[in-house]
């Protein structure tokens, strides 16, 4: 059977969408390994599956290249959200449903920029889930012999943001394997390395779970000011500098929801044998 898909991109990490709310299909471990492989297949970062949520204009499932499921991602929820505006099916706000549960939407009047309303961060370690210290209280990290101190949340997905002065630092790779193989993060973690330039702008290189280093993260960068908020270093509204461009990140403070602005563009789109 042949399935239709569409690439897309939000500051180049990127995603392929398929939508299955005419028969809900959902492809296996094996099958989004296939068309997550860049070579062989289409290759993408996440595969965002656009399912029926009653009441909702759509529902969308995420998962990372390596098949597992994620919680949420910030660039892919702009993505579905500009597709489906640009069908017609949803208009200028709207909500839809992720793994997390619903999700607000704001759309440009171009559809070039979409704002998501990102919901309150959990800082409950149990919740994240997480076995240490509660935010801001930061935790340690012991790698070859270096101590970095990092910072744990979740946006729907568990993120640890290490504050860093240089981004290039070559043991950033090494620092962000040794936390995703830190059996005190059960389910695995984003590792976002965070480098204030001032209280409204800062630059960030975040590795995720399951993908590997992406030239953006959505939910990576709400953690990023969300931890930066609570460490009293950062203002309510902060530009963050990613490899592949920038997010527009706000947040008031406990009690109060993350929001995300930033744009949605297609790649090319085509199709599959199912």
């Amino acid at each position: 059977m042949k399935r239709r898909f569409v690439k897309m991109h939000g500051l180049g990490n990127d995603f392929v969408l398929i939508d299955t709310r005419a028969d809900g299909w959902i492809p296996d471990v094996s099958v989004i390994r296939s068309l997550g492989d860049r070579r062989r297949g289409i290759g993408f970062d996440q595969l965002l599956v656009i399912e029926q949520a009653p009441g909702h204009v759509a529902g969308y499932r995420i998962f990372n290249a390596d098949g597992s499921p994620a919680g949420q991602c910030g660039n892919g929820v702009r993505c579905v959200a500009r597709w489906l505006a640009d069908r017609g099916e949803l208009e200028r706000s709207g909500t839809l449903v992720g793994p997390g549960g619903p999700v607000g939407i704001e759309i440009a009047a171009d559809h070039h920029e979409v704002t998501v309303d990102m919901g309150e961060p959990v800082l409950n370690p149990d919740e994240i889930p997480f076995v240490g210290h509660a935010a801001p209280t930061p935790n340690e990290l012991v790698h070859e012999e270096r101590t970095v101190e990092f910072v744990a949340l979740s946006m729907g997905n568990p993120h640890a943001v290490i504050r860093c002065s240089d981004l290039g630092d070559g043991l950033i790779p090494r620092l962000a394997a040794g936390l995703q193989q830190d059996s005190r993060f059960p389910e695995g973690v984003n590792v976002g390395f965070l480098q204030v330039r001032a209280p409204d702008q800062v630059g960030l290189r975040v590795i995720e779970r399951g993908v590997g280093e992406t030239p953006a993260c959505g939910s990576g960068a709400c953690a990023a000011v969300v931890a930066g908020r609570l460490l009293e270093i950062l203002g309510p509204a902060v530009r963050v500098a990613l490899p592949g461009g920038e997010l527009r990140i706000s947040w008031k403070g406990p009690g109060e929801t993350v929001r995300m602005t930033g744009p949605a563009a297609y790649a090319f789109e085509g199709e599959f044998d199912a």
